[in-house]
């Protein structure tokens, strides 16, 4: 697999409280030079990444980040916001409460409105997978399905661990044809990134993914 094909399929990341204007100038112009599927940001600085290199590059952010637990109306007031300053993606964060709670039906519900208000904008549906039970990820898989989410995601980034190979595996089983995989946290080598993408993932999370590429290129791999 070239670095070319694996950053193809980054969302260079960059989700800190603290992200300054230059920090996510240097992303998005990585991003542009490294050709990555997107940059994935802070809903405040959307508008402003669109106002400043237009259509050279996808903008994704995030809804309901990092707890999930805003209410339904919220959330789609925050993704109807996104695509109006420009966000192609949006990546939502279920609510874990009801996860927990056994309501399933009050999850998908909550996605199926998500992916209205998106429309053609791509939706990811992050699960949160370090809190959970298999039987958990399991019904969220079928939850992410039934409601015509475009991606099932493993982790913000910001739980107590990220993305799981077997957490990936699991995902592949249980998923309708129509969903692809986001493996997100954690990811700390082009191994691992090519690991993620041969076992079907088709987007990467990762801050970190052109730094590994650049050291790989400093040591002449």
């Amino acid at each position: 697999m070239t670095k070319k094909e694996i950053l193809s399929h980054v969302d260079h990341t960059l989700l800190k409280a603290v992200s300054t204007w230059e920090q996510i100038q240097k992303i998005c112009e990585e991003a542009i030079a490294y050709e990555t599927a997107s940059v994935c940001v802070p809903p405040s600085y959307v508008a402003r990444i669109k106002e400043t290199y237009g259509d050279r590059l996808a903008v994704c952010t995030v809804i309901g980040f990092p707890l999930g637990y805003n209410v339904t109306e919220v959330k789609e007031a925050e993704v109807k916001k996104a695509i109006e300053d420009g966000a192609s993606e949006v990546d939502m964060v279920v609510n874990l409460s009801d996860v927990k709670n056994g309501d399933f039906d009050k999850v998908t519900e909550e996605i199926r409105r998500l992916k209205a208000a998106a429309g053609d904008k791509i939706l990811k549906v992050i699960i949160e997978t370090c809190y959970l039970t298999e039987e958990e990820k399991i019904a969220l898989c079928r939850c992410v399905t039934d409601a015509k989410a475009d991606y099932i995601k493993t982790s913000t980034g910001f739980g107590t661990a990220g993305a799981a190979m077997e957490d990936i595996l699991l995902f592949k089983e249980h998923i309708g044809p129509d969903v692809k995989i986001k493996a997100a946290g954690g990811i700390r080598s082009v191994e691992d990134m090519e690991n993620f993408l041969k076992a079907g993932c088709d987007r990467l999370g990762t801050s970190s993914a052109i730094s590994l590429i650049q050291g790989q290129e400093a040591k002449g791999y």
